[in-house]
């Protein structure tokens, strides 16, 4: 299964290991993940405050300072929103290229490294061109592109570490499956959830024949949800200014029925996991256990009344991905065996149709983009952002909206459009093509009444405006 692969090019004969198919399918996944955040962040195409957020975040940590993202408010420690100790990691690397790209460059590597133990298991299950059908059906799967369309997330570091926990479940090295798991508890809260679900995988997988490692992984189950609880209700409490769990907000009303709100919305939960299921496996992965996993993720998320947690839109699907992948290659294992011929022969040609289903979807997905010439070229927004916003001096305290962010953060003190809490920036940068100066001007005085702006310059939906007094 793992011989070399002999092509022929005239007089020349190339050989290709099986065992480097994972490692090249993830190399070409993080050049063209990288081609399109880069290419996002140059035409200045931000879709969020996020990558500002983190960027903040990123740059305290370079420079030894408390995890601070001013977005979030003046002086706000990240870690009274969410716990995300795992930024750390990246500091270094800022510190020597200080700016968004190296964010957007970390993502792409680390969901591109995520390939390999996808294909890698796949492969060594099902055979080699079967697996990396599955690997080239999961790096363009529309929950990972989700994500890289989305500027940075601090999940990026969630994906690989699932990835490689599940390659390891399938190969039943039962330790290394949960070693992979914990750090999930620095990536963020809710993961403690995803460390239990995957000891309980574990558990119920070794409980009869290996009670030892069933016991370690009711250990894991255990030490999940009990930090889960504390993060929650110890940990970003004691560094948030309401003394709470800020997202708590967004589940149900204690008034309403239990369950209510899980049928809020059932429309679009559905169809979300649909494409879950659908696409991506046929819907032959619920014959796995291992889909156990994305319970906890799917939890929260249907639980909140927050409708952008329902949808497929944002980057919330992409740490499922690597479960429902693997999930799908232990269900066609599982299907070797059924008495129906017709199951049997599904799942054989499922990693081709998967595969087929990725590469059609990607004709609208953000992928598809690093095919046009455009995606290589200035954009009028881009050159309009560059040029207004060198406006602003470094070092300035600047309140914006959602394009001029990730231009600003590594220069300038950046706070949100809105939410100064008091402060009074050195000048305020926004995006609106159909606003004009005397509106911004009178939002100005209506938010700042001690201080007066004046026009410092627009620029194709760009404005700037500087503080005179």
């Amino acid at each position: 299964m793992f011989g070399p692969k002999r092509r022929v090019f005239g007089k020349r004969t190339l050989r290709v290991s099986a065992r480097l198919d994972p490692y090249l399918l993830a190399a070409v996944f993080f050049v063209a993940y990288a081609i399109v955040s880069i290419s996002r962040y140059l035409h200045a195409e931000s879709r969020s405050w996020d990558l500002g957020i983190f960027e903040q975040v990123v740059r305290s940590y370079a420079h030894l300072q408390a995890p601070v993202s001013d977005l979030k408010g003046p002086g706000f420690v990240i870690l009274g929103d969410h716990f995300s100790p795992v930024l750390l990691l990246l500091a270094p690397f800022y510190r020597l290229f200080p700016t968004p790209v190296t964010l957007l460059v970390a993502q792409s590597l680390l969901v591109a490294l995520s390939v390999v133990p996808v294909t890698r298991a796949a492969a060594r299950l099902l055979g080699r061109a079967r697996g990396v059908a599955i690997g080239g059906a999961y790096g363009l799967s529309w929950g990972i592109q989700g994500a890289i369309d989305f500027d940075f997330h601090e999940i990026c570091f969630a994906v690989p570490l699932i990835a490689l926990s599940f390659e390891a479940v399938l190969a039943q090295r039962w330790r290394p499956a949960l070693l992979w798991a914990l750090p999930l508890l620095l990536v963020k809260e809710d993961l403690g959830l995803t460390v239990a679900a995957i000891g309980l995988i574990v558990v119920i997988r070794t409980w009869r024949e290996h009670q030892a490692t069933a016991q370690i992984a009711f250990a894991v189950v255990i030490t999940g949800l009990l930090t889960f609880f504390v993060t929650v209700g110890v940990i970003i409490p004691s560094f948030n200014d309401g003394g709470g769990y800020d997202y708590w907000v967004k589940l149900a009303p204690e008034e309403s029925a239990p369950g209510s709100a899980l049928l809020n919305g059932a429309g679009d939960k559905l169809r979300t996991l649909l494409w879950l299921l659908v696409p991506t496996t046929g819907l032959l992965a619920p014959r796995s256990p291992l889909l156990i996993a994305i319970v906890p993720t799917l939890a929260w998320r249907f639980a909140s009344q927050d409708e952008s947690h329902w949808s497929t839109f944002w980057h919330y699907d992409a740490i499922l991905m690597p479960i429902v992948f693997l999930a799908l290659v232990d269900a066609i294992v599982r299907t070797r065996v059924s008495a129906r011929a017709w199951l049997r022969a599904y799942a054989f040609h499922l990693p081709a149709a998967v595969l087929a289903a990725a590469l059609a979807l990607t004709t609208t997905r953000p992928l598809a983009s690093i095919f046009e010439v455009a995606t290589y070229k200035p954009t009028p927004a881009g050159k309009a952002g560059a040029r207004a916003l060198s406006a602003v001096p470094d070092g300035a305290t600047v309140e914006v909206n959602v394009r001029p962010i990730s231009q600003l953060t590594r220069r300038c003190r950046v706070l949100w459009f809105g939410n100064t809490a008091g402060l009074v920036p050195d000048y305020i940068a926004y995006y609106d093509r159909a606003l004009t100066g005397d509106i911004l001007i009178e939002w100005a005085k209506q938010m700042h009444p001690s201080a007066t702006y004046r026009l410092k310059t627009h620029d194709n939906g760009y404005w700037v405006l500087q503080r005179t007094r």
